[in-house]
């Protein structure tokens, strides 16, 4: 039988036992931010090393009453897109040293509202939120009161990928350019001589879908070509199923149609099954383009021609900006709203339409 505390993993008091100095100066050595010996650092690094310490780092960011860390709070982490934007963000934590608590609420603005609140209380030094929104009235209001509130406990609030609040509102906003991304998937549809370009994609109200089916509409206008309100679906769900769904009934009743524009690869990939199921192919009968550039962009075949949206950068930014606004390196002006570009990556799902 084990003896009590045989299995229990080395604590910091075990380190400064070891390296015979007292718990403080291992906690100057490990955060490197307080003059220390050489002598005496070279042996709390060598007992660190022979205890295969590993330090808490969310302890100490609690210990430090919360100022350490940075809370990321997005709809759903399984997504690729906001994976990737989640994995910037703590990247860039890191290298600063703080720690990022990743929150998800399945879309419900209450779980938003309560986890924004649970931040404040523990001081994190700022709040990202992540993805599109119904940009009403009430939501304005919702993300006025809750950027003052944050600003008062000292926190910022960022929008990622959502558009700013207006003038006043004390919140950082990195975002990127939704619409321009949609025109040029569009325009690239039309430039292959395509004129029935179906538009899958969600809620109208919903901000992401606003700009894509604005660039959408403007492409086309821009191009000479009418829109057509029977060839835009919308209500359709950010999941391969919904997108698979929709266009089955599209290809077997409604206006034909010679391309889609999916609102995200995901959509996509699904409108693609459904479109092989139907005995037709990608892109001699139906040309495709997506939305995102995630990984599925280049395992489905043929590979999709989709827009690139930096997402990596996006949560990397949304940490730098609001930290050096916070550390007095930045001002509250132009440079606390970011937009990134986005381009149309050319793959092998576009052709001419069949004669």
């Amino acid at each position: 039988m084990a003896r009590r505390g045989e299995n229990r993993p080395n604590t910091i008091r075990d380190v400064a036992a070891r390296a015979g100095v007292s718990v403080s100066t291992v906690s100057r050595v490990m955060a490197g931010d307080y003059p220390v010996a050489q002598a005496t650092k070279q042996r709390v690094q060598r007992a660190i090393k022979e205890l295969n310490y590993v330090a808490n780092t969310h302890a100490r960011a609690l210990v430090a009453g919360g100022t350490q860390t940075v809370a990321f709070i997005v709809n759903d982490v399984r997504g690729p897109a906001f994976a990737a934007a989640v994995h910037g963000a703590e990247q860039e934590a890191a290298r600063r040293g703080r720690l990022c608590l990743v929150c998800t609420t399945e879309g419900d603005p209450e779980r938003e509202l309560a986890a924004v609140h649970l931040m404040r209380e523990q001081r994190a030094s700022a709040v990202i939120l992540i993805g599109g929104a119904i940009d009403d009235g009430a939501y304005r209001a919702r993300m006025a009161q809750i950027a003052h509130s944050l600003d008062a406990a000292g926190s910022r609030l960022v929008l990622c990928g959502r558009p700013p609040l207006g003038d006043g509102i004390p919140a950082t906003v990195v975002e990127y350019d939704n619409e321009s991304g949609a025109y040029g998937a569009t325009a690239h549809l039309l430039a292959r001589g395509h004129r029935r370009v179906l538009f899958l994609g969600g809620e109208p109200a919903f901000t992401t879908t606003a700009g894509r089916l604005s660039g959408y509409r403007r492409a086309l206008e821009d191009n000479g070509v009418p829109v057509d309100p029977g060839l835009i679906e919308t209500q359709v769900e950010f999941t391969r199923a919904s997108g698979y769904e929709h266009v089955r009934r599209r290809l077997s009743s409604g206006p034909p149609f010679t391309a889609i524009f999916a609102e995200t690869d995901i959509v996509a990939g699904g409108a693609m099954a459904a479109i092989f199921e139907a005995g037709l192919s990608v892109p001699e009968d139906i040309s495709l383009v997506g939305y995102d550039d995630i990984p599925l962009a280049t395992d489905l075949r043929p590979q999709l021609t989709t827009v690139r949206v930096p997402y990596e950068e996006l949560g990397r930014s949304a940490v730098r900006l609001a930290l050096e606004l916070r550390e007095g390196r930045a001002s509250s002006g132009s440079e606390q709203h970011a937009v990134f570009g986005t381009h149309v990556v050319v793959r092998r799902s576009v052709a001419p339409p069949a004669r």
